[in-house]
């Protein structure tokens, strides 16, 4: 009778990992890594990816800069798809997107990864890791969009860490999501190539993409990366349709110079409009950069002065909740269309997008 009870035991216990091996961390997770996009096959099995503006040229059993693009023989593979490492409902104004669906909730994923090295980076436990050094839970593009589904989110998110090295789950995701009703949002650095931006341009709805500094000195110092790029992928997502917000960490002594602002504030307008909203963010000291000190206020509001000088109409202070400068003001009256609080609207002055108080439209996507 033991024997029999200690069969059944196991044969429950079998089961019950089957069931749970789609759920269970790395270890029960069957290889799915899934033949990358935008790679070229070269001589003696190398390849080179040319998802991002790095090219890398990758031997046989080596991955690239990222460590999540592998070449098998010839075969890149994208590690780390549908391998998620966060998975979370978040406010949409946490994006940050705040002429996007205000007040709404956005389903959002990361996985492991990114194709920058920035010495102050906030996500840098899952950014900088592969995906066999962080625990992940399987899920595949259906099962993302049959959650956000599930919970009624109006939007999934590709956040966190770099979307970019998820390419091929974000675009397999936003393909089904879009076909479902549910838009597509992505934070992004924007340092991918024009082929593949322009693809997954045809799926999202919204972005808000880092500009980490306006310098190419700072970007290879600070990021291990290039501005250019960053720039050209600004241009393609606002000519695509694709609703644009540009988030700009300012790090002291670093990339906070009111000439460097000033130009990035001018080019924003003169390549992208003047309607595009900025988002100066705070620093706080982290990663390689702990031994700084946070960005000072008062640096954020001439930032914020030179963008309105400049000819900005929308320009925002983040990571200080209650800063007057969190909310949206009409920039013909300038009364207050939109009241935030941290990631909480407070107010909201709009009537079919437009100004309640004067019908001055305010560029955004609003229902």
């Amino acid at each position: 009778m033991k024997n029999v009870t200690g069969c059944f035991i196991a044969i429950i216990f079998f089961i019950c990992l089957i069931g749970l091996s789609i759920s269970l961390p790395g270890i029960f997770a069957f290889d799915q890594d899934k033949e990358a996009l935008y790679y070229q096959k070269l001589d003696k099995k190398s390849v080179q990816c040319r998802l991002c503006p790095r090219q890398c040229v990758i031997s046989k059993g080596l991955r690239g800069y990222c460590g999540i693009r592998e070449n098998r023989d010839g075969v890149l593979y994208a590690l780390s798809y549908a391998k998620p490492v966060a998975v979370h409902l978040d406010p949409i104004e946490k994006k940050p997107l705040f002429h996007f669906l205000p007040g709404s909730q956005a389903f959002s994923i990361a996985t492991a990864g990114c194709n920058l090295k920035c010495d102050f980076c906030q996500n840098w436990e899952i950014s900088q890791k592969k995906p066999e050094e962080v625990n992940f839970i399987y899920t595949n593009p259906e099962e993302i969009v049959r959650q956000a589904q599930a919970i009624g989110a109006p939007a999934i998110a590709y956040t966190y860490s770099e979307p970019v090295i998820f390419y091929e789950y974000m675009l397999d995701t936003a393909r089904i999501a879009k076909s479902k009703g549910i838009k597509n949002i992505m934070h992004s650095n924007g340092y991918i190539n024009e082929e593949p931006l322009k693809q997954l341009c045809l799926y999202l709805d919204a972005a808000n993409i880092d500009l980490k500094g306006f310098s190419e000195e700072f970007y290879a110092k600070v990021c291990s990366g290039s501005l250019e790029p960053v720039l050209k992928s600004l241009k393609i997502l606002k000519s695509s349709g694709v609703h644009l917000e540009i988030t700009n960490l300012l790090i002291p002594g670093a990339n906070d110079s009111p000439e460097l602002i000033k130009r990035m504030c001018l080019w924003i307008k003169d390549n992208l409009g003047a309607d595009t909203p900025l988002h100066f963010s705070r620093f706080y000291p982290l990663y390689k950069l702990s031994s700084l000190s946070p960005t000072p206020l008062q640096a954020l509001e001439r930032a914020r002065q030179i963008a309105i000088d400049a000819g900005l109409k929308y320009v925002y202070i983040g990571n200080l909740p209650g800063h007057q400068a969190e909310n949206t003001y009409c920039p013909k009256c300038n009364k207050l269309v939109i009241g935030r609080r941290g990631y909480i609207i407070t107010e909201n002055n709009l009537e079919k997008g437009r100004c309640k108080f004067c019908g001055e439209n305010i560029q955004g996507i609003w229902q």
